[in-house]
């Protein structure tokens, strides 16, 4: 991963996933992506679709048993924290499942640098990604790159 090119931007898309992780998991993994967050070493962007599968998952129910009162407060702390864009444009890769394809499309219509996830059909596009700046990575390898001695580039 080490040889990974600097993304165009510190724009970030989210998937659920990883929303997830850092808000209602609270995974110590992620916690360094939290940090850069908090920091604005990222600039996390969401759309209205993006919310409503944020909302939508954590209201599933039985599957994590949030309460209302904190699906209110998760979804929030996120929105208070990310920037909400309009989608202007679809992506030029198609993912293999279309419930993904709105991170895509949200990461080129923000011109995003980054899209963090855990999902294997975004993940297998990164290496066409990659050619048009935009770096598709898990946040397990977002961290490692922001840990590493030099630290990601266009970051600091």
């Amino acid at each position: 991963m080490a040889s990974l090119p600097p993304p165009l931007s510190a724009t970030a898309v989210l998937d659920t996933n990883v929303l997830l992780a850092l808000w209602l998991f609270r995974d110590p993994v992620v916690e360094p992506l939290r940090a850069a967050l908090v920091a604005h070493l990222l600039q996390p962007v969401r759309s209205a679709a993006t919310d409503a599968e944020f909302a939508e998952v954590l209201a599933r129910p039985g599957l994590f048993s949030v309460e209302p009162e904190r699906q209110l407060g998760l979804l929030d702390a996120w929105q208070s924290m990310a920037s909400l864009l309009a989608v202007t444009c679809s992506a030029p890769w198609t993912c293999r499942d279309p419930l993904d394809q709105k991170f895509l499309d949200l990461a080129v219509s923000a011109q995003a640098g980054w899209l963090i996830t855990r999902d294997r059909d975004l993940l297998k596009l990164a290496r066409k990604t990659r050619r048009q700046g935009l770096l598709i990575v898990t946040p397990e390898s977002w961290v490692g790159l922001a840990t590493a001695p030099r630290g990601i580039a266009g970051l600091s």
